[in-house]
C-alpha cells in the first residue's frame, strides 16, 4: 500500500477520533462524569498518536491545517444536529473558507507530497 495513501488514512482516523473526544467532551461535563472523561483521554491520545505517525509522511504544517479544518467542519456540524447548537451567517461563511482551504491545500500544493 502507497504510504502516502496509508498516511491520508491515518489522518482520517486521526479527525474522527478528535472530533468524537471533542463530542464526549461535552458530555463528560468539565471532566465532572467518569466514562466521557475516560472517552476525552483516550480518544485525544489515539488522534495525537496517529497524527504523530501522519507526519512522518506528511508535512506538520499541511497535515495539521488538514485536521484543523476538517475538525472544526465536523466539530460544528455535529453542535448543530446532536446538541441543538445555532451557527450563524458569519460562521456558516467562515466554515465555507475552511472547507475552500482544505480543497486547496489537497488540490494545488506541492508540499502534501502527491
Amino acid at each position: 500500500m502507497n504510504s502516502l495513501f496509508f498516511a491520508y488514512v491515518m489522518l482520517g482516523l486521526a479527525i474522527i477520533s478528535e472530533v468524537t473526544g471533542s463530542t464526549f467532551l461535552v458530555k463528560s461535563e468539565g471532566f465532572t462524569k467518569l466514562w466521557p472523561s475516560l472517552a476525552v483521554i483516550v480518544l485525544f491520545s489515539i488522534a495525537f498518536y496517529l497524527l504523530s505517525q501522519v507526519i512522518k509522511v506528511i508535512p506538520l504544517g499541511i497535515a495539521y491545517a488538514i485536521w484543523a479544518g476538517v475538525g472544526i467542519i465536523l466539530t460544528a456540524i455535529i453542535g448543530f444536529f446532536v446538541f441543538k447548537q445555532s451557527l450563524d451567517a458569519a460562521a456558516i461563511i467562515g466554515i465555507g473558507l475552511i472547507v475552500a482551504g482544505v480543497v486547496v491545500i489537497n488540490l494545488f500544493s506541492h508540499a502534501t507530497g502527491h
